[in-house]
């Protein structure tokens, strides 16, 4: 049986991603169009449009639509805008920022994951993004971002991921220890940061930044 991508994508926008007030214009018209089927694996391309994660293998996976409608609602990337991205994936939400944003750069330490974002994001037509294999920890960068989207969560957030903030620029990132984590908005200032609290979630850690196991006696 064929599956009308066209009216699943309309039912989450409608059911799952408007409900959970994501309600901005420009966001809702971004996920609204943009074929998530595409940036599926084959496999769960059935899948694409459900309220779910899914797995991209070795503890990956695409975050719930509703999870990256929030995401970027918060930050709400300007056209004039340039956006870093921790944690590739799929490339879907990469193309969702990409077409709110004037350029993204996006890292991704799996190279078969990124080789198969960057074939996507080609198939799309899309052009302002750049895709970095490499790991967000150890990457030598010395560009700064106006936003920054991690797709995957941290125990504490790297003080390298504000570093690549510009002054006024804010980070999306899901802090803290699973199962009781929070999704923030940090806000870069001239006195630091500050942390904004979003809603709770939980999403698999960033390689590198979950916490060390506590061993008892």
């Amino acid at each position: 049986m064929s599956i009308d991508y066209t009216k699943a994508r309309e039912n989450m926008v409608e059911q799952q991603v408007r409900p959970w007030d994501v309600l901005d214009a420009r966001v809702l018209e971004t996920i609204g169009t943009l074929p998530r089927e595409a940036f599926v694996p084959e496999a769960l391309r059935a899948m694409a449009y459900a309220d779910t994660a899914l797995p991209l293998g070795d503890g990956v996976s695409m975050m719930k639509p509703v999870l990256e409608g929030r995401a970027l609602q918060a930050l709400l990337p300007q056209a004039e805008e340039s956006v870093l991205e921790i944690g590739t994936g799929s490339g879907y939400l990469t193309a969702c920022l990409a077409r709110l944003a004037r350029e993204v750069v996006s890292i991704e330490r799996r190279a078969d994951l990124a080789e198969a974002a960057r074939a996507r994001l080609a198939a799309q037509g899309i052009g302002n993004v750049r895709i970095e294999t490499v790991d967000a920890l150890s990457w030598d960068n010395t560009q700064q971002f106006d936003a920054i989207c991690v797709n995957a969560a941290v125990e504490t957030l790297p003080l390298r991921f504000l570093e690549w903030l510009t002054p006024g620029g804010r980070l999306f990132v899901v802090q803290g220890r699973s199962p009781a984590m929070e999704a923030t908005l940090v806000h870069r200032d001239v006195n630091g940061s500050r942390t904004e609290s979003l809603f709770e979630t939980d999403l698999p850690y960033l390689a590198g930044t979950a916490p060390q196991p506590e061993f008892t006696l």
